[in-house]
């Protein structure tokens, strides 16, 4: 066990936002609002976005059009209420944008990327196969009705970050989130611009059905509150769900990416954490549902 262990329990145990609800006329209005007062982070979702973009593959005069997106894509997270209940989680949010090409038909440019989105923790989704249109002169606002590819395209990993923000709060509580996704996903599969939608359809399914994994990162998260609280005993029936809900993971959907990339994060604090509660029988669970990481 290092120092890298005990430091994802350090940051693990930072304090998680205060919920409370929130009630608005209307995301459009607000939005409007905010953008005239120059008010950004009234009950974000998203406390900070962090975008990078490599744009090294598009010619000069085609980066020039981009110049604006970054900020633009800013605003659109920090300004959107994402949820009305669950509206205070500030969460850091990670975005990189590879540009591959753009092509121009009539008056629309066309940008074909790669992309990758993360909480900077244990949610982190790569989308190969990413196509929209951009026109820097237009803000950017999410319509649940009327499908526009990158608002679409944005709005729906904002929600599959969220609802795994949400799911360590409460049980499946990333449900709802999961089912506005999916339905970005199926407007996006019928649109114009289909590329990449049949498979974001399919990770958020994939997400949804991953009951044993929103097990473990629930029990995680309420074990490391306990911690803080000084209730061992109710910690460690937690990190005893935690082993079960792995093991319904690999038993329910095989060794399924993102129960990976879970174990990849978190699984030196959670061995370091049943060692210091020395529960070495459980370790040897854990080390058995992790071989990667033995």
């Amino acid at each position: 066990l290092n120092n890298s262990s005990k430091n994802g329990i350090d940051k693990d145990l930072a304090q998680k936002p205060a919920i409370h609800q929130f009630s608005c006329m209307g995301n459009k209005i607000l939005y409007t609002i905010l953008l005239f007062l120059g008010i950004e982070h009234l009950n974000a979702q998203f406390a900070s976005v962090d975008i990078t973009f490599d744009d090294r593959l598009l010619r000069s005069d085609e980066k020039q059009e981009i110049f604006a997106l970054r900020e633009d894509i800013n605003r659109f997270f920090i300004s959107t209420v994402w949820d009305e209940i669950y509206d205070d989680l500030d969460i850091a949010l990670h975005i990189q944008i590879i540009f591959e090409s753009a092509q121009s038909k009539g008056n629309v440019k066309t940008f074909n990327c790669q992309a990758l989105f993360s909480n900077g923790s244990d949610l982190r989704y790569f989308d190969k196969s990413v196509q929209f249109y951009y026109n820097s002169g237009t803000s950017l606002y999410f319509d649940p009705v009327l499908f526009e590819p990158l608002p679409g395209f944005l709005a729906y990993y904002a929600y599959l970050i969220l609802a795994g923000e949400i799911d360590t709060y409460e049980f499946n509580g990333g449900n709802g989130a999961h089912e506005i996704a999916r339905e970005i996903a199926l407007r996006g599969a019928a649109s114009e611009y289909k590329k990449g939608w049949g498979s974001r359809i399919t990770l958020v399914d994939d997400l949804s059905r991953n009951v044993g994994l929103r097990k473990a990162r629930l029990a995680w998260y309420i074990a490391i509150d306990l911690i803080k609280d000084g209730d061992m005993d109710g910690a460690l029936t937690e990190l005893k769900l935690l082993l079960d809900g792995l093991e319904q993971s690999y038993d329910d959907v095989g060794r399924d990416h993102n129960t990976q990339y879970f174990l990849k994060v978190k699984s030196e604090s959670i061995a370091y954490t049943l060692a210091q509660l020395g529960r070495r029988e459980m370790l040897k669970d854990m080390q058995e549902l992790d071989p990667d990481r033995r």
